[in-house]
Formats: C-alpha cells, sequence, structure tokens
C-alpha cells in the first residue's frame, strides 16, 4: 500500500454527520467489492454528540438542540463542531499492514502516533496517558479516536480539537472521562494554519505506517 493509491479529500464546508456515515458505509462496502479506491476523508461536522458502542446514557448530562446520533464505532460519548478536524480513515487492513497480517490494536497506535507527531509539527508536547483513550496535551484530550472494522475495511477515525467551541462538551462527560478535560491547538497556541495542518495529516500519514511497520 502506498499513499499514492490512496484517495484524499478535503472537505471545505462542514458536512452533517449523517451524510458522513452515509457516504463512509457505501465507500467502504465498494472498497471491499474492489470497486473504489481506500480513501482518507478530512472534514469538519456541524455541532453533534455521537454516542459510540460503549457509550453510557449517564454521561449525556443535558439535553440540548444539538442533535445526538447512535454510532457504531468504538468509545462512548463525544462532540464534534466546526473547528475539529476530522480524519475518516477508509483503508483496508490487510494492504496497510501487508506482507504482515493486519492487527487492530497496532493500527490504533499508528492513528495516535498520527496524531502526536501532527501536534508536534506545532510545537505541542502530545501523548498518551496511562489508563486514558484519546491524546492528551498535558491533563487535557487533544484529539480522541474511534473506528469500525468491517471485513478489515476501517472507517471513523480521529478527530483533533483545532478551534471548536469547547462549551459543547460541558453537556457530556467525554469519552466518559470525568477527571480531566479538554483542550484544543488554538487554546494552547492561537491561530492555526489550515494550510500548514492539512499538509502535517498528509505527510505524517506515510512516515507514520513506515514507522509502525518496522518497529
Amino acid at each position: 500500500m502506498s499513499i499514492n493509491n490512496v484517495e484524499w479529500h478535503v472537505s471545505k464546508e462542514p458536512v452533517h454527520f449523517a451524510e458522513a456515515i452515509s457516504f463512509m458505509q457505501k465507500r467502504v462496502d465498494e472498497i471491499i467489492a474492489g470497486t473504489a479506491p481506500e480513501m482518507i476523508w478530512i472534514l469538519e461536522h456541524h455541532p453533534v454528540y455521537t454516542a459510540g458502542i460503549s457509550a453510557n446514557d449517564a454521561d449525556l448530562l443535558a439535553k440540548t438542540d444539538i442533535p445526538i446520533f447512535k454510532t457504531n464505532r468504538g468509545g462512548k460519548y463525544t462532540y464534534h463542531c466546526p473547528g475539529m478536524k476530522i480524519i475518516y480513515v477508509m483503508l483496508d487492513l490487510r494492504k496497510f499492514f501487508a506482507p504482515e497480517q493486519p492487527d487492530v490494536a497496532r493500527f490504533v497506535e499508528f492513528l495516535e502516533n498520527w496524531v502526536i507527531k501532527i501536534l508536534a509539527d506545532f510545537g505541542i508536547k502530545a501523548g498518551l496517558k496511562k489508563g486514558m483513550i484519546g491524546i492528551w496535551a498535558g491533563d487535557k484530550k487533544i484529539s480522541a479516536l474511534g473506528i469500525k472494522l468491517k471485513k478489515w475495511v476501517s472507517y471513523h477515525g480521529i478527530a483533533i480539537n483545532i478551534s471548536p467551541d469547547l462549551a459543547g462538551f460541558q453537556h457530556i462527560i467525554p469519552c466518559g472521562i470525568k477527571e480531566f478535560g479538554v483542550t484544543s491547538m488554538q487554546e494552547i497556541l492561537g491561530e492555526v494554519s489550515e494550510k500548514n495542518l492539512l499538509k502535517s495529516i498528509r505527510r505524517h500519514f506515510e512516515d507514520s505506517r513506515i514507522l509502525l511497520l518496522n518497529s
């Protein structure tokens, strides 16, 4: 597998979550059938709460006008809105790991390292937190991830907080974690260059994969 064989698409306007889910499910079926290439889709969503397969109703602290969608990805409740970059990864893990066998845990490790490298480009020292999911900058979460597989083809993916309205997280317990807060690149750095961010996302996709396969 090479980055050149993956279709990259960047949506300039926010995409409704339901539309994105419908598109991903169709593309995954096409990838499985061999009628469409693998794809990485970078976008932002209109404000929405999403509940993964481990979501607990008690983690929804207050009902608002923001819609709630139940999904089949891993994880609990999270929030999406403009200013949060979503990277949907529709990738065939058999090709991703070839000639080795596909490995879900290692793929998650790849996604984590990819985000860490992107943030490092902007001077943000981020990493994992023992016993916690997601990517952390100090004691605050800056990125979440959740994936689903169908016949070894992944979908859903990564969310990185660039400049979202963090107040939206106050109505849920994000990812079921009560003890720590949520932050963004803007909160840490100020304004972030969209152009540089997109370059970083693309650049570190391939080098993060190579690093994983050589480890």
